[in-house]
């Protein structure tokens, strides 16, 4: 924290100090990975640590959380931006090295495009390992499940009914598990084929031409005409990454990508282990997902455009529901004084306070509801389904 900046939050009244703090390192951390993992498997991690319902049912969910939230903030900066940027991008001109950090969408634009396409197309096969390994987490969960506690049926990890393992259940699992896996790196190793491939022909091949700007801007290649659908599919389904700064850092479609493949794991681990477990992925993948894709984002926008309309925080939501950065507060604090005549420390204040509001709100939900909710929700589901099942059993037992 810068000292200026620091001073400044330091003259804040002592009961706001912490969240001011919490709010400008949140905004800060958006391009640190390690701090970005951390408070994202804390959001995701403690909800369900608070509602596991076995040791087991509490190892696989922190080995998921971790795993997945480990996958989104360091593969992408490892594998895209120092490994496959830099064998991919070395033959190019010392000129255009730097231009292959522009989105595909932008580049297409450019004349140079021809050179640098087949190079990013070939950066964003080789990260095709980021969706796959989100695909095989689930599998490999069960696997660990099996090796470390010996259970199989997921009604032994949720519930509390101990039955006996079944051996041939579990080895179904087992040799499912080990074959999804193999597929997807079998498929893996495809993408890495057309990778070597393109970066190796495709400058001088149209129809290679055509894969990368398929594989990068999916939207541009498939509807020309169609802005609407263009821009969809251009930002929720290219392969892309994102430019922060010229390095390549996971991008939105990269992330649906990864909900999307993840989610056939998802659903294919769970089906796996029993009807129940399949029930239970079906009750939370679809709030989740949609969340992750494009939740965060409807949420922070719809909670500003609720208080512009309740006519909160008019110093600091645009028009255009544009908020300024904690960093900036200082000097639009100086302004706001200097016109109203007013105390820079009432400005300062007033303006962190409504910075906090319109921070930690959606922060409170992705917690509150994305976490807990959906934790409990899903639990309880699991938990009635099962007792209705027993009631029905007995019933039938009576008859």
């Amino acid at each position: 924290m810068s000292s200026n900046n620091s001073n400044m939050i330091n003259r804040l009244p002592k009961v706001i100090q912490p969240a001011a703090r919490f709010v400008r390192h949140q905004e800060q951390a958006a391009g640190l990975s390690t701090s970005r993992f951390v408070q994202d498997v804390t959001t995701c991690l403690i909800p369900k640590v608070v509602f596991s319902r076995s040791l087991a049912d509490l190892s696989e969910n922190t080995f998921l959380e971790v795993s997945e939230e480990a996958l989104i903030y360091f593969v992408p900066a490892i594998l895209g931006e120092k490994i496959a940027r830099n064998i991919f991008s070395r033959k190019l001109p010392n000129n255009l090295k730097a231009e292959v950090a522009t989105p595909a969408v932008e580049m297409l634009k450019q004349k140079n495009s021809k050179e640098i396409l087949p190079v990013k197309a070939s950066i964003a096969l080789t990260a095709m390992a980021i969706p796959l390994t989100e695909f095989c987490l689930n599998y490999i969960k069960n696997l660990m499940t099996l090796k470390v506690f010996k259970k199989s049926d997921f009604k032994n990890n949720a519930t509390r009914e101990k039955s006996e393992e079944n051996t041939e259940h579990q080895k179904k699992v087992e040799k499912s598990a080990k074959r999804h896996i193999g597929a997807a790196a079998s498929l893996y190793a495809g993408c890495l084929g057309l990778a070597a491939l393109i970066a190796s022909k495709g400058k001088n091949s149209k129809v290679l031409q055509k894969v990368s700007q398929f594989v990068l801007a999916p939207g541009s290649a498939m509807f020309k005409k169609n802005n609407k659908a263009k821009n969809f599919f251009n930002k929720y389904f290219s392969m892309d990454f994102n430019n922060q700064n010229g390095r390549l850092v996971l991008s939105k479609g990269q992330l649906t990508n990864c909900v999307l493949i993840g989610g056939l794991g998802y659903f294919g681990a769970s089906s796996d282990r029993g009807k129940e477990n399949l029930k239970e992925t079906a009750t939370r993948f679809p709030l989740v997902g949609l969340y992750v894709i494009t939740g965060s984002e409807l949420v922070e926008k719809g909670f500003r455009k609720l208080l512009q309309k309740g006519g909160k925080c008019k110093d600091l939501i645009g028009k255009d529901l544009s908020v300024p950065k904690f960093d900036e507060l200082g000097d639009l604090a100086k302004k706001l004084a200097k016109e109203r005549k007013t105390d820079f420390d009432k400005e300062y204040t007033s303006l962190a306070k409504q910075k906090i509001m319109i921070s930690g709100l959606p922060y409170i939900f992705a917690i509150g509801v994305m976490g807990f909710f959906v934790a409990g929700m899903t639990n309880y589901f699991t938990r009635k389904r099962y007792e209705n099942a027993q009631k029905e059993k007995a019933q039938n037992i009576n008859l």
